[in-house]
């Protein structure tokens, strides 16, 4: 399995008790659908390697605790990033979308009008951007309000956005 065929789950934090258990800090808005894993691929060397699960419960609000079957050493994995294949994601309608799906897609205006092709979602707790590189070589950043985006069209590889008068000449 590819890094790029994953998406990122969460990130091994610490050992819970003394037993094995591992808690991990999800990144995800729905963290209930992953309380019955029964495998992970957690990064090691840059490679993603396969682990199967004992248990996954939910514990709190956005952390999992994971017990890894015939493992016997579960601490050396803290601080290591956890993800699983892209195909167990649900497909989304309408105007959601996974940032992965979106990069390589067309931006457009409202009118229509051409602003460039997402190269990159940057993720952040403030403000999630679109990275666009325009025609002309410019970097634009575009904030990723919901309120903004007016069309996803998964065929055609577009967006449409509406967009703030002046934002655009900022860049």
């Amino acid at each position: 399995m590819h890094i790029e065929d994953c998406y990122f789950l969460g990130t091994i934090t610490k050992a819970h008790g003394y037993k094995g258990e591992l808690n991990v800090q999800l990144d995800t808005d729905d963290p209930q659908a992953y309380q019955n894993l029964e495998s992970v691929f957690i990064e090691k060397n840059g490679l993603l390697v396969p682990f199967f699960l004992k248990s996954a419960r939910l514990h709190r609000t956005n952390h999992l605790r994971i017990f890894i079957e015939d493992f016997d050493d579960p601490e050396s994995l803290i601080g290591r990033a956890l993800y699983l294949p892209l195909s167990t994601l649900p497909p989304l309608q309408g105007n959601k979308f996974y940032y992965h799906e979106v990069v390589g897609f067309l931006v457009l205006t409202k009118e229509g009008e051409e602003v460039g092709i997402i190269t990159h979602v940057r993720d952040s707790q403030v403000q999630d951007l679109f990275e666009i590189k325009a025609k002309d070589g410019r970097e634009i950043l575009i904030p990723v309000i919901d309120d903004w985006i007016v069309e996803v069209n998964r065929k055609e590889k577009s967006i449409k956005v509406n967009l703030p008068d002046g934002l655009l000449e900022v860049f």
